[in-house]
């Protein structure tokens, strides 16, 4: 070896020595002092092309810890940087692909939460004439749960039930029962027959048959009057009827003419007509109007009782009867939603207070 290259590798190793541990060597200099192309290894290896770096600098001689592979020696950089871009949300190449990307996932997020409530209102209006008598109402009703919906005349609570019945066709929005079944889809026979019974302010009974014809004609089941006058009933149909006659108040009334009951007697049998066909959701319009003070305390008991094992949307004006439900409370303005919670947060609420119980 020339003495040129001796003093190579001693500068070599004493510049090696000398710099802390982990830096990157800077280019080889030749003694003349200009950049060299290549350094000979200090264990006679090929040599390394200037400025490569496999990995921290060592020491000449210096034993590699088991285990090392030079390879891998960045493997904790590279896997940072992986888990930098698992993190990272996915952006597509197109905004209006991306767009369709975060609506998609919105209508699943939405979907998720809509299959577990029983009636579903999202952004519903509906408009006659020009004046919106339904104005992008949303509502939520629970299975099992009760509520009371309150609010002046023209606040759109007749509409909201037209809707759900089917009756009305809202202009847009969502209308879904049972989570995933598209009302606006359905007509009004169709809607009954899916769970959903629905009683007018005004009693709607058979007047010129008893009491407990009028519930036997109204048994779930496709049968016309004639057959269902005829029908022999077996055991199950007359324990049936007689959980109706008892939750209705009527068992001592089953063979009284419909038409010979009192107002509140009415409204109970036309209830009673409607658990007959076992819905779901049963929508009561004014259950109490024209009721006797003590008919109309009856009538919070018997609803309470139903509420143990379907859903109830009540629409009251009574204020009293409405206390007596105990219930969650929605109180209606120009076709939204005004105010909602407990009868006392709503009758407290300035806004329901000027333009409602105010008056």
């Amino acid at each position: 070896m020339g003495e040129t290259s001796v003093v190579q590798k001693v500068a070599d190793e004493i510049r090696v020595l000398s710099e802390p541990q982990g830096a990157a060597p800077p280019p080889a200099v030749s003694v003349a002092g200009g950049p060299a192309d290549t350094a000979e290894q200090p264990d006679g290896g090929l040599p390394a092309q200037a400025g490569a770096s496999s990995g921290p600098s060592r020491p000449a001689g210096a034993a590699m810890d088991p285990g090392t592979n030079p390879a891998t020696s960045s493997a904790p950089n590279t896997m940072t940087s992986t888990a930098t871009k698992a993190a990272e949300p996915a952006v597509s190449p197109h905004p209006y692909a991306s767009m369709l990307r975060e609506k998609r996932l919105a209508s699943e997020a939405n979907g998720r939460a809509r299959r577990e409530t029983l009636l579903y209102l999202d952004g519903v209006t509906k408009s006659f004439d020009g004046f919106k008598a339904i104005n992008n109402l949303s509502l939520v009703i629970e299975k099992g749960e009760m509520r009371a919906i309150i609010g002046p005349n023209g606040a759109g609570k007749t509409t909201m039930m037209d809707i759900i019945t089917g009756k009305t066709r809202p202009d847009k929005g969502e209308v879904f029962f049972n989570g995933d079944v598209d009302l606006t889809h359905h007509d009004e026979a169709a809607i009954a027959s899916m769970g959903i019974g629905r009683k007018f302010q005004k009693p709607t009974v058979f007047e010129s048959h008893t009491v407990e014809d009028n519930i036997r004609l109204s048994l779930a089941g496709p049968r016309s009057v004639l057959e269902a006058l005829v029908h022999r009933k077996d055991a199950a149909e007359r324990d049936r009827i007689e959980a109706i006659l008892e939750t209705t108040r009527l068992t001592a009334r089953r063979a009284t003419i419909a038409g010979g009951l009192s107002h509140g007697q009415k409204q109970w049998l036309e209830i009673g007509m409607l658990l007959a066909q076992d819905p779901e959701l049963l929508l009561v319009d004014e259950p109490v109007a024209g009721m006797t003070d003590a008919e109309t305390e009856e009538t919070a008991r018997l609803l309470r009782e139903i509420a143990r094992t379907r859903s109830v949307v009540v629409v009251e004006h009574d204020m009293h009867f409405v206390r007596e439900l105990g219930v969650k409370v929605t109180c209606l303005h120009e076709g939204s939603v005004l105010s909602e919670g407990t009868l006392d947060k709503v009758s407290a609420d300035p806004k329901v207070i000027e333009v409602y119980l105010g008056r």
